[in-house]
């Protein structure tokens, strides 16, 4: 194909005026997103907690079902289910004397049980609920836009100054105690921001997609990055990237576009995996 008609054919999605309002709001809103991932996914690699990243995606259905059922907010809904989610895992934790895998498998078995009883007495399956469940980033409103950047702004204003203390209590908790730290406390903030951030990455690629936002950009960015700051922006510029490449894929191989923002995150893992810096 010559170079000018290449070029018209790239650029055919943004001759609609619509499609490019659309694309660019979520696009906006795949960076931000992005950037939250970023901040509280790199903890969670660098502590191994990819699995409550999961939990907390399946965990949140029994609020965004609650929220339809009752006509409420389903973002409102999906968030206190995640807060209950991480404030229960760790009280199991704490009350049982289980290790954290443990708490988590029980706590996210019994919510997701909970979301899916409850869908089976919803009257109908609309298409709200649907775009909670699969995704939906065209779809990204401006109030979206403006409630996920305040939760980034909140989110890393609120790692940035405990910093010290949760590196402290990841890689030495029996230190941290010594000196007076509430590890406990600082750990179940942590699963509380990771509730957040799961809850807002819904809205893009849904429940069962969100924790790719989560954990694969910061897992690329820590085959490479060998410093907590570094990680984080590399993690935000892959997030974003490869969100903004999914979207425009989407358009022309007609598929969804958070399935294909995670496929096309998923490849650049791959891509990079024989590049990783070995320790």
């Amino acid at each position: 194909m010559p170079a000018p008609e290449l070029l018209i054919t790239l650029l055919e999605p943004f001759q609609d005026a619509t499609f490019r309002q659309l694309f660019m709001q979520a696009l906006l809103g795949v960076t931000l997103v992005s950037v939250l991932c970023a901040l509280v996914g790199s903890w969670v690699v660098l502590r191994g907690l990819s699995y409550i990243g999961d939990a907390m995606s399946h965990a949140v259905l029994p609020g965004i079902v609650g929220a339809f059922l009752l006509g409420g907010n389903l973002l409102v809904g999906a968030l206190v289910a995640a807060v209950l989610t991480a404030l229960g895992i760790g009280a199991v934790g704490q009350r049982s004397g289980l290790k954290q895998d443990s708490a988590i498998g029980i706590v996210f078995v019994g919510m997701f049980a909970l979301g899916l009883v409850m869908l089976s007495r919803a009257p109908t399956y609309t298409s709200d609920l649907a775009n909670f469940l699969i995704g939906n980033p065209m779809g990204v409103t401006t109030t979206d836009l403006w409630s996920t950047l305040a939760v980034t702004v909140v989110v890393g204003g609120l790692l940035l100054f405990i910093q010290k203390e949760l590196l402290l209590v990841s890689f030495d908790p029996t230190e941290a105690q010594a000196v007076g730290l509430p590890v406990r406390r600082l750990n179940n903030l942590l699963l509380v921001l990771i509730g957040l951030v799961v809850v807002m990455t819904v809205q893009l690629v849904g429940t069962t997609l969100s924790v790719s936002l989560l954990i694969t950009s910061a897992a690329t960015a820590r085959m490479r990055a060998r410093s907590l700051p570094r990680m984080m922006l590399s993690a935000a510029l892959i997030g974003t990237l490869c969100g903004g490449l999914g979207l425009y894929l989407s358009y022309f191989l007609n598929t969804a576009p958070g399935p294909t923002i995670v496929l096309v995150n998923t490849l650049t893992f791959l891509a990079v995996l024989p590049f990783r810096i070995k320790e």
